[in-house]
């Protein structure tokens, strides 16, 4: 019940902080309504249905990086990442209650972007939303180990980039083939790895 508990408050309170700043939800919607604009008048009519979902997956992407960076800006800004750290949780606590902020945030952008999609290139099925929702999991796990690891570097912007887009190849190509079963294997093996790595990696910042 602690370790839930734990969890529920760092949650809680990027989801406050974004409440009051409005700094990173407005601007993934932003970026993802934009880019799926510019692919509809910059593609000629009629773009093939495994093109416009390849276009659709790129921008959820680019998407997730932009709210991935802003995952530790609050404790970055003011210099408190090391008493994060040092609070009496589970480290792995911190992990996944940023985690699940930042899935708050990709859902909440998707919720936007998906209809968007539809509206420009071709209907969405309850295949592409399943396989949006399980990379959803994958990308906010991941991404917050990486954004971890890159808060302590100089070149944080570059960093988190380097690190996270190889490791997001994967799950384009799972969405974009529709292969549920490869982000659901992908989910599973790298959950597992970053609750795992979580306290090492933040050991070494």
């Amino acid at each position: 019940m602690t370790y839930g508990r734990d969890v529920a408050a760092l949650a809680r309170k990027d989801l406050l902080l974004e409440l009051r700043a409005k700094e990173t939800l407005p601007a993934m919607l932003l970026f993802v309504l934009s880019a799926l604009a510019i692919f509809h008048f910059a593609l000629p009519n009629g773009t093939a249905d495994t093109a416009a979902r390849g276009l659709l997956w790129s921008a959820l992407v680019f998407t997730a990086l932009l709210g991935l960076t802003r995952a530790f800006v609050a404790e970055r800004e003011q210099d408190m990442f090391d008493v994060l750290v040092l609070t009496p949780c589970d480290r792995s606590a911190i992990w996944l209650g940023k985690a699940l902020a930042v899935l708050a945030f990709l859902v909440a952008a998707e919720v936007v972007a998906l209809p968007a999609f539809a509206a420009f290139f071709a209907a969405v099925d309850a295949r592409t939303v399943a396989a949006v929702a399980l990379a959803d999991v994958g990308i906010a796990t991941v991404g917050t180990l990486f954004g971890a690891m890159a808060v302590a570097g100089r070149a944080r912007e570059l960093l988190l980039p380097l690190l996270f887009l190889p490791m997001a190849i994967p799950i384009v190509v799972g969405g974009v083939g529709g292969y549920l079963w490869f982000l659901v294997l992908y989910d599973v093996i790298f959950v597992l790895l970053s609750w795992a790595t979580f306290e090492y990696v933040v050991a070494e910042t």
